[in-house]
């Protein structure tokens, strides 16, 4: 059975502004050989679903955007009407804000709030990070999860290259700082980069996911953990992800590494290192790749996302998931007929 999947986004597409507009796209999605969808359900501080944890800590329910609704049950209801799998995707993880030094999380809970090695708040690439380490931030990301989990009629739950991940330029704060002189009896490197201070921060991201695997299963033993980390070692060095752990505790389900290249002979390569020097034969069967389709300006060209497609299946990876709906749609459904015509005619 081949994985097709495609994330559902709130940036830069307005499927979620209605039930009309979720339940058409869902029966387009069927016609075109999808079956699963991947929506988002926590980004800039806000659910895209009525939260009672939210609710009790921050003081809001919902994105106002959406009040009065509950995004994530119309995707579920429409999903399921045309046979489609659900796996809602946090997609902002770990991360605070974009660009709103911390925002509304950090501003009422400041002791949440990551630090670099100078003692300021941990910014990269523009997003403001809580503290990914700290075991009071990962409780509350973990309750959101098994909110959402323990709610809903899904399949699966997913995290991306924010959770569990954290900026190695963060671990800096005073309570990090003590537990690494406890085991070590000296300071965290100034070098954020130095192998052993990456793989120890590394380790306690792996764990989490390690609690949040268990806790999922003991709720549902059947939904899937997923995660679309960045790619490896990439992912390692830059966000302390380190997915071959992941893979080889066992405490993941679906991997969708982000290949995210703009041409396929780019791609090709970071393929072939994923198959050839990351992963065991049965691993594969766990790995289904993000493809970039769309973002900003970018747009895939149909002959690429052929080939990557058809060299997925001949290296035995079998499926994909694409960022995101609305690339499908562009040039009058360009990608979707293409893909309708051909690899996902059957």
């Amino acid at each position: 059975m081949e994985l097709r999947g495609i994330w559902l986004t709130n940036v830069d597409s307005k499927i979620l502004h209605s039930r009309d507009k979720i339940a058409s796209a869902m029966g387009f999605l069927v016609e075109t050989g999808f079956n699963v969808v991947f929506p988002v359900v926590w980004n800039k501080a806000f659910t895209l679903y009525p939260s009672q944890l939210m609710r009790k800590t921050f003081g809001r329910e919902i994105d106002p955007l959406y009040k009065g609704r509950d995004p994530l049950a119309e995707v579920i209801t429409e999903a399921k009407r045309v046979g489609l799998k659900v796996i809602p995707w946090f997609e902002y993880g770990f991360v605070s804000s974009y660009q709103q030094n911390g925002g509304l999380l950090l501003s009422k809970k400041p002791e949440w709030r990551a630090t670099d090695c100078r003692g300021n708040l941990l910014v990269k690439n523009g997003f403001e990070w809580m503290n990914a380490l700290d075991e009071e931030v990962q409780n509350f990301l973990l309750d959101l999860v098994l909110e959402v989990a323990i709610n809903y009629d899904i399949d699966g739950i997913q995290g991306d290259d924010r959770m569990p991940a954290f900026p190695s330029e963060g671990g800096y704060d005073p309570k990090t700082i003590a537990r690494y002189r406890q085991q070590f009896s000296c300071h965290p490197p100034q070098n954020h980069k130095h192998q052993k201070w990456l793989q120890w921060r590394a380790d306690i991201l792996t764990d989490f996911l390690a609690r949040l695997y268990g806790e999922v299963k003991a709720v549902k033993p059947n939904i899937l953990v997923s995660m679309a980390p960045s790619f490896y070692k990439w992912s390692f060095n830059e966000y302390l992800q380190d997915y071959p752990s992941w893979i080889n505790r066992e405490i993941v389900d679906l991997i969708h590494p982000q290949l995210y290249r703009r041409d396929f002979s780019s791609y090709k390569t970071i393929a072939q290192q994923l198959v050839k020097q990351q992963l065991t034969g049965s691993q594969l069967s766990k790995v289904f790749p993000g493809i970039l389709i769309k973002v900003g300006s970018y747009r895939i060209t149909v002959d690429y996302l052929l080939e990557a497609i058809a060299y997925n299946r001949s290296v035995g990876i079998n499926g994909e998931v694409l960022f995101f709906y609305e690339g499908l749609r562009e040039n009058d459904d360009e990608l979707a007929k293409a893909l309708r015509n051909g690899v996902y005619s059957h």
